[in-house]
């Protein structure tokens, strides 16, 4: 078959060229139409309990992850011209298509009671253009401790702005707009103040977040192309390789990008790093190609039958490697997370494409190179590293014993730093401490406990169960927030409660210390009084036609705080970034808690919103790397069952792939880098990358075993044949990978680290154990 397909492909190169040109052009223009994902990216699959119950809470009660906040401390931040700024920059956040409310000290609502009739009406009626205007409206803003804590700290002279998204708008191109002249206001505040002003909460980070991962995709484009391409210029000092070798890669790079958008897939912080990943993964096929050919060329000088048997010799072990490193992508599709899935389906496929791009581009360009140039290449690339190959063939056919002890030694201590890792994740742990972005979100956690969202929903379980039990209800939620105020990591929260407490003290005059929950013979009163509560006491689904709508206050907290069926109650917090051991800490002790608070009733409660969702998801994808490195190492196996017939071969193979995963695992101990999304991606693709050096050796001592050579013969074949491209696309992929360490994302600038310390220890493995395991083995035939 291999000789057919060389003999096809060398014959027909024209149409061949032509037709692979077509396709290229035809996938660049899909890529065109790539755009970047708006929407929070999606790990847990729809099965799971959490998830399931995040949807429920979206279908009943929208996102909740619409707000952004700007904040500010200052112990001016009630002196006219900073008021009047702030003021100004309000109105002008208002007037932004696509926002849906905007509140701070400058903008908020106050409520009113005379006889039986309410009214909510702004506390801010006009632009204050006196001291003396600025001071009356600090007076009543301290009197109402509804917003302490919401939008202003007394204590630290600190305020913020709250600022709501229109949901539809928040998840397209738009919020991006959106939050830059949110910025530019902020920016202007800023300069004309002096005051430094701090920008979080969900839509800001997530636009931020991909703002960079736009920019870091083309980057690394770049990055990764200088670094292959002059690490193959290192190599081969021959500017037609290097040409070749890129125009192969980026052609499998426009593939990449006209197959995430042929699929239907966006960028995100993942599928933003295929693009990069393929073009070091596809150079290592041009290398193993060119070398062949080069050493065809210096054996014999016949061009068209180095070519040929390039294609005959190295088309099947190329195969089954891109096979490999395409499985060892493909698993993350058996995780059901669409995050990971997009990310494994697209590498796979794209893997396998370029292999097939290279199998044809690289004979038939080399065709057309000048044969003095290859033949000059090839005798110099021969004799570069012969003494080092000469003295790995001398270990290995005289030094086994040594070569076990060593690895072995250098397996146990990165085995003991294993037990070290953390298995941590923050939601913004990808970035570095002195990002803008995370020294922002530490400021709204000093002054207000954090900015991530956290929902409780409490099911009565029954249609209008909320009205049957009445008090009973709302005195429970007051016990729970008593319970959640004991937790240093939650902010103050809005719920049902809140209304009430607010309008209990408009009902007694504005007092603040009626800023309670009305006593059981009041409550009913002040519900009643109360239009919107009282709809919900009456069962009612819809409010009067004169009803006040108000963007906050009693009666629109009563409507945003229970669902459409009065059968839900939901208390809403904000929450600090405090990791997810911490979290999981604080939930299993505040679950029993709850639950004993809630025992004796039919009342399910739940706990939920992005930030438990994010605690999951890190759990999840944990429990996934043990998964899809078993499917990886099962299918990896099969595959090499398939080719070799020798279950002990396959057996033992497998080491020099898994021990440079003990090893990368142990520098992530020692280095005290935490397992985390963006981490626990680089074994499964690290084992993939791994494989193929075996795949090439494997391959190689087969071929020379079957030609007639004893063991100990075909093994220094094997070493001499494949060596210099082992070490070859070992230092490629390394300075590939490498590149990675420039990202702003933490997550990712350590994927490239590990991942390149996994290839370059895989290659030491690969060269040296596995030609030692298998003249131990001897008397097994591959």
């Amino acid at each position: 078959m291999w000789t057919w397909l060389s003999h096809g492909i060398l014959s027909y190169r024209k149409y061949w060229l032509i037709l692979l040109i077509a396709i290229t052009a035809g996938m660049a223009y899909l890529g065109t139409r790539l755009q970047l994902s708006y929407q929070i990216a999606r790990i847990l699959p729809l099965s799971d309990s959490t998830q399931q119950q995040y949807e429920q809470f979206k279908e009943r009660f929208g996102v909740d992850g619409t707000l952004m906040v700007i904040g500010w401390q200052d112990q001016r931040w009630f002196d006219l011209p900073v008021y009047q700024k702030w003021y100004d920059m309000t109105s002008q956040i208002k007037a932004i298509p696509g926002i849906k409310e905007v509140l701070s000290t400058a903008r908020l609502y106050t409520v009113e009671r005379q006889d039986t009739l309410w009214s909510v009406k702004p506390l801010v009626t006009a632009r204050p253009s006196t001291q003396a205007a600025v001071d009356s409206i600090r007076q009543a803003v301290e009197r109402l401790p509804f917003y302490e804590g919401l939008l202003l700290n007394s204590q630290n002279r600190s305020t913020l702005m709250a600022i709501t998204f229109d949901e539809s708008r928040l998840n397209s191109r738009e919020r991006i707009a959106m939050v830059q002249h949110i910025r530019e206001h902020g920016e202007a505040f800023e300069k004309a103040t002096g005051i430094e002003v701090h920008y979080s909460g969900m839509p800001s980070i997530r636009t931020e977040v991909m703002r960079r991962v736009s920019g870091e995709m083309k980057l690394f484009m770049f990055l990764s192309a200088l670094a292959a391409g002059g690490m193959v210029w290192l190599l081969f000092r021959n500017i037609r390789v290097v040409a070749l070798s890129m125009l192969v890669v980026t052609m499998g790079v426009c593939v990449t990008v006209g197959t995430l958008s042929l699929f239907g897939y966006e960028i995100t912080i993942l599928t933003g790093l295929l693009p990069p990943l393929l073009l070091v993964i596809g150079i290592p096929n041009c290398v193993f190609l060119v070398n062949f050919y080069n050493a065809e060329m210096a054996r014999h000088g016949q061009k068209d039958l180095a070519l040929q048997n390039a294609i005959r010799k190295i088309g099947l072990s190329s195969l089954l490697a891109n096979v490999t490193t395409a499985i060892g992508f493909g698993v993350f599709y058996f995780t059901n997370s669409r995050l990971l899935m997009e990310f494994g389906v697209v590498a796979a496929v794209c893997v396998m494409a370029m292999y097939v791009i290279c199998l044809i581009m690289v004979p038939i360009l080399l065709s057309y190179l000048p044969d003095a140039s290859a033949k000059k290449q090839a005798a110099s690339e021969l004799n570069r590293r012969v003494k080092l190959l000469g003295l790995i063939d001398q270990w290995v056919q005289h030094r086994r014993p040594v070569i076990y002890i060593s690895i072995a030694l250098i397996t146990v201590i990165s085995a003991w730093g294993l037990t070290w890792i953390r298995i941590e994740g923050h939601v913004v742990d990808d970035l570095p401490q002195k990002d803008p972005v995370y020294a922002d979100l530490r400021f709204f956690e000093q002054q207000f406990k954090g900015v991530l969202p956290m929902e409780v929903m409490i099911d009565t379980k029954k249609p209008n169960g909320i009205v049957a039990d009445g008090a009973r209800v709302l005195y429970k939620v007051r016990s729970l927030e008593r319970i959640m105020a004991e937790y240093p990591a939650f902010a103050k929260p809005r719920s049902l409660v809140d209304g009430l407490r607010f309008a209990y003290q408009a009902y007694r005059g504005g007092d603040p210390k009626y800023y309670v929950l009305p006593p059981l013979l009041e409550l009913q009163k002040v519900a009643n009084s109360i239009p919107a509560a009282n709809n919900v006491m009456a069962g009612n689904k819809t409010a009067p036609a004169n009803a006040s709508k108000p963007p906050i206050g009693p009666a629109s907290l009563v409507k945003s705080m229970t669902d459409s069926s009065r059968q839900i109650l939901r208390v809403s917090y904000q929450m600090a970034d405090i990791g997810s051991i911490q979290l999981e800490k604080i939930l299993s002790n505040l679950r029993p808690r709850i639950d004993s608070l809630f025992a004796g009733t039919d009342y399910h409660v739940s706990l939920t919103g992005h930030s438990l969702v994010f605690l999951k998801s890190n759990d999840y994808l944990l429990g996934n790397l043990y998964e899809s490195l078993a499917i990886a190492i099962v299918l990896i196996a099969l595959v090499g069952m398939i080719l070799f017939r020798s279950i002990p071969i396959i057996l033992l193979s497998k080491l020099p792939c898994l021990i440079p995963l003990v090893v990368t695992a142990g520098m992530m101990g020692y280095l005290d880098l935490p397992f985390k999304p963006s981490t626990i991606l680089v074994f499964s693709i690290a084992f993939g990358l791994a494989s193929d050096g075996t795949v090439y050796f494997l391959t190689s001592y087969r071929r020379h075993l079957e030609d007639g050579a004893e063991p100990q013969t075909a093994l220094s074949g094997a070493i001499f044949e494949t060596g210099n491209s082992l070490i070859d696309t070992a230092l490629i992929l390394a300075g590939g990978f490498a590149v990675f360490a420039a990202s702003g994302f933490g997550g990712t600038a350590a994927l490239g680290v590990l991942v390149a310390t996994t290839v370059l220890m895989a290659c030491v493995t690969n060269l040296v154990l596995l030609p030692a395991l298998l003249l131990t083995l001897k008397r097994y035939r591959v």
